[in-house]
C-alpha cells in the first residue's frame, strides 16, 4: 500500500516574490498546476494542508531576533542596507517577513506531520531556501526554512536528523546552522565551490568539534552529467546515511543542476533528477520507516525544467513514479505559454534520456568526478567507521 503523504500548499506561498528576479514564483505555480493536471494531488492517501506562518519563536531557533527586525523594516526604507538585504541577489519586497515566515511555516508543517506520525511523507515545493544564515540573507534566501524546521524537531526530541541537499549550490546555511550539532547530518552534492556561489562545500568541511563527519560535501566539477552525478550520489550518500541511522530524512531538491539552468553548469536531465528523488525515497523507506520531508529549492529554467522535475518529486512522494514518456497535458502547456510567452514549453515529462546505473570503483582513474568521490570518502568515511577504498561501503 502506498504511504500516506501530506502536500503543504497555499497560493499565498507565491507571495515570496522578488520581482524581476531569477527566483520567480511562477515556477512553483506551474509545478502545482502540472501535478494537479496529471492527477498527482488527487491520489489516494494524499492530504493537502494549508500552512500558517512560522512564529517568532520558530524563526529565532535559527535566526537572530535583530535580523528578523531588519527583515520587517527593510521594505519600509528604500535606502536600507545591511544584513545581506536590498542587494541584487536579495532585493526587498513588500510583506517580505510575512512571505518568508509562511514558507518556513510550510516546511515546519511538513516536518511535524511526518515526525508526529500523521503522515509518512510530506512535501513543500516552495521551500528549500538553504542559503540564509543566522543574521544574513544570501542567495535569494531570507529565512532558512529547512534549518528552522529541523531545529523545531530537535526541540521536540529528535536525535538523528539527516538532511540531503541535491541543489547545484552548496547547502551552506543549513550546514552552518548545525555544523557543531551531533544530532544533524548534512549531505550536499553541488557544483564545485571553485566555480559557483557560495564558494563553500569543500570535501574537507566535515563538521565541528563533537560532530566530526556529520557535514558531508561532494563538490562536483562543471559539466557533470547524469551518469557521473548518480555515481557520486550512490558512492557516498547511502553508506553515510546507513552509518548515521536517521530517524527522519529531509531532502532539498533544487532543480538547478539541470543542463538548461541558466545560473550553473552541471548537466543533469529531468530523468536524472527523477532518479535521485526515487533513490532518496528508497533510502527513507529502508532506514527510517519512510519518514521523508521533501522541499524544492533553486531552479531557474522556470518552464522547461522546474515544473517537470518537481512534479516527478511530488509523484515520488505521493506514490508511483510518473512514466517519463507521459505527455504534459494541453491545459498546462497553455497556462505555461501564457505565463512565460518566451519559454519553450516541454511536451513530455522526459528529456529523452535513461540515466545509466554505474557503480563507483576505487582506483587511479583520471576522471575528475571519481577524484571528487574519493576525496569526500577519504575525508568522511573513516569518521563513520567506513573504508573509503572499499566499494562495498
Amino acid at each position: 500500500m502506498d504511504a500516506t503523504t501530506t502536500v503543504v500548499w497555499d497560493r499565498a506561498l507565491l507571495d515570496y516574490d522578488m520581482g524581476d528576479h531569477p527566483l520567480n514564483p511562477v515556477r512553483v505555480e506551474l509545478t502545482m498546476a502540472l501535478a494537479r493536471e496529471l492527477g498527482v494531488l488527487d491520489r489516494p492517501g494524499v492530504r493537502m494542508l494549508t500552512p500558517e506562518p512560522a512564529t517568532e519563536a520558530d524563526l529565532t531557533r535559527v535566526h537572530r531576533a535583530d535580523y528578523l527586525e531588519a527583515v520587517r523594516h527593510a521594505p519600509l526604507d528604500p535606502f536600507f542596507r545591511g544584513w545581506g538585504l536590498n542587494t541584487d541577489d536579495n532585493p526587498v519586497f513588500d510583506g517580505m517577513h510575512e512571505a518568508s515566515a509562511r514558507i518556513c511555516g510550510a516546511t515546519i508543517a511538513a516536518a511535524e506531520a511526518v515526525w508526529h506520525g500523521t503522515t509518512t511523507r510530506a512535501v513543500n515545493v516552495s521551500g528549500g531556501l538553504h542559503h540564509a544564515l543566522a543574521a544574513r540573507a544570501a542567495g535569494f534566501c531570507v529565512y532558512n526554512d529547512p534549518a528552522v524546521a529541523i531545529a523545531r524537531l530537535l526541540d521536540q526530541g529528535a536525535q538523528r536528523v539527516a538532511y540531503v541537499d541535491v541543489d547545484v549550490h552548496h547547502g551552506d546555511g543549513v550546514q552552518a546552522a548545525f555544523y557543531n550539532d551531533p544530532r544533524v547530518l548534512t549531505i550536499s552534492l553541488h557544483e564545485s565551490p571553485l566555480t559557483l556561489f557560495p564558494g563553500t562545500g569543500f570535501a574537507e568541511e566535515t563538521g565541528g568539534p563533537g560532530a566530526e563527519g556529520l557535514a558531508v560535501n561532494v563538490p562536483l566539477p562543471p559539466g557533470t552529467g547524469d551518469a557521473a552525478w548518480l555515481r557520486a550520489f550512490h558512492a557516498i550518500v547511502p553508506s553515510v546515511l546507513r552509518a548515521f541511522a536517521p530517524e527522519i530524512i529531509f531532502s532539498q531538491c533544487g532543480a538547478d543542476a539541470h543542463r538548461l539552468d541558466p545560473l550553473a553548469d552541471l548537466r543533469l536531465s529531468v530523468d536524472g533528477q527523477r532518479a535521485a528523488y526515487l533513490a532518496m525515497r528508497d533510502l527513507a523507506d529502508e532506514l527510517c520507516d519512510g519518514r521523508w520531508v521533501a522541499m524544492g529549492g533553486g531552479g531557474y529554467a522556470l518552464v522547461e525544467v522546474v515544473p517537470r522535475a518537481w512534479t516527478h518529486l511530488l509523484a515520488a512522494v505521493t506514490g508511483a513514479p510518473i512514466d517519463p514518456a507521459t505527455p504534459t497535458p494541453a491545459p498546462w502547456r497553455k497556462l505555461a505559454a501564457e505565463r512565460c510567452p518566451r519559454a519553450v514549453v516541454p511536451e513530455t515529462m522526459t528529456d529523452g534520456t535513461e540515466p545509466p546505473v554505474e557503480r563507483w570503483q576505487p582506483g587511479t582513474t583520471p576522471d575528475p568526478v571519481d577524484r571528487a568521490i574519493l576525496a569526500t570518502r577519504t575525508a568522511v568515511f573513516p569518521l563513520h567507521g567506513l573504508d573509503p577504498h572499499d566499494a562495498r561501503d
